[in-house]
């Protein structure tokens, strides 16, 4: 007897029943308990219909439509948005993006390329010069087409004059010639120069360091390098100079800068200390 009603005791001898868990039920008392309301059309999905299911959300097989057009979209790929369901056709031409070189529409599963805001099929998004697909490669866009690096750098990119290699990112430029950052370096001591001071002689670059250790004049008071430049200011004298700082009367160490002097020997001295010379 039917497991619902056997408080009536209504036999199922001789009529069509349904087991749940072992245990019969009629069919009407098996849809008042268990049959699933139907999104569309809000009914009960009966026992002898099909049930179909997506996300926890139950159709009928007749009311299982694309939400636009309404054709059927049993055992057809389908999309959801915004809780309706879509045919693909519908979804694409209403959401999906458009290729940035065909103009057609990408599919929904299919894979695409995206850039700065642009999609592209995979197959679409190539190399302008060589024609050949990027894909996940590094690229470099110019003009607003894509380049894969070979060919930017055959085409466009500046030769280091150091190495001959071309400078893709960065660079400097010196005596209007391009350097890589990593090639502009101190002929003497090799450190780079990129957004260091450095000074030049012969027309190769050194950093001050170098320079002034190699070529810059020595003071006479402290013997240290006057490298003059950034404006350091010095006191020439008899083919021997000192930083303004050391050019000081050498008894009484007063600043001779700006005054007269004496000399006695290598010595420099004020008209005080050199009066009785």
């Amino acid at each position: 007897m039917c497991l619902f009603l056997s408080l009536r005791q209504e036999s199922l001898f001789g009529k069509k029943y349904i087991l749940k868990e072992d245990s019969p039920y009629c069919v009407k008392c098996y849809e008042n308990l268990y049959s699933n309301t139907c999104e569309e059309c809000k009914n009960p999905i009966g026992a002898d219909c099909k049930d179909l299911s997506y996300k926890d959300r139950h159709w009928h097989e007749s009311c299982f439509h694309c939400f636009q057009c309404k054709n059927s979209l049993v055992d057809k790929p389908f999309a959801a948005k915004e809780e309706h369901l879509l045919c693909t056709d519908c979804y694409s031409n209403e959401y999906s993006s458009k290729c940035n070189e065909c103009k057609k529409t990408i599919m929904p599963g299919t894979r695409k390329m995206e850039y700065k805001g642009n999609s592209w099929h995979e197959t679409c998004f190539i190399c302008y010069r060589c024609q050949q697909p990027i894909g996940t490669k590094s690229f470099i866009p110019k003009d607003n087409q894509n380049f894969c690096v070979p060919c930017y750098e055959k085409q466009f990119a500046m030769q280091c004059v150091q190495c001959k290699k071309a400078i893709t990112t960065g660079g400097v430029t010196y005596r209007e010639q391009p350097w890589h950052k990593e090639c502009f370096v101190c002929t003497a001591c090799k450190k780079q120069l990129s957004g260091q001071r450095f000074t030049s002689r012969d027309e190769f670059a050194y950093c001050l360091s170098c320079f002034c250790n190699l070529y810059a004049k020595k003071c006479a008071g402290c013997t240290n390098p006057i490298s003059g430049l950034g404006g350091t200011k010095y006191i020439s004298f008899e083919e021997r100079q000192w930083h303004n700082d050391c050019f000081n009367c050498k008894k009484c160490s007063l600043s001779l800068v700006g005054r007269g002097f004496l000399t006695e020997r290598d010595d420099i001295l004020c008209p005080e200390c050199g009066k009785d010379i």
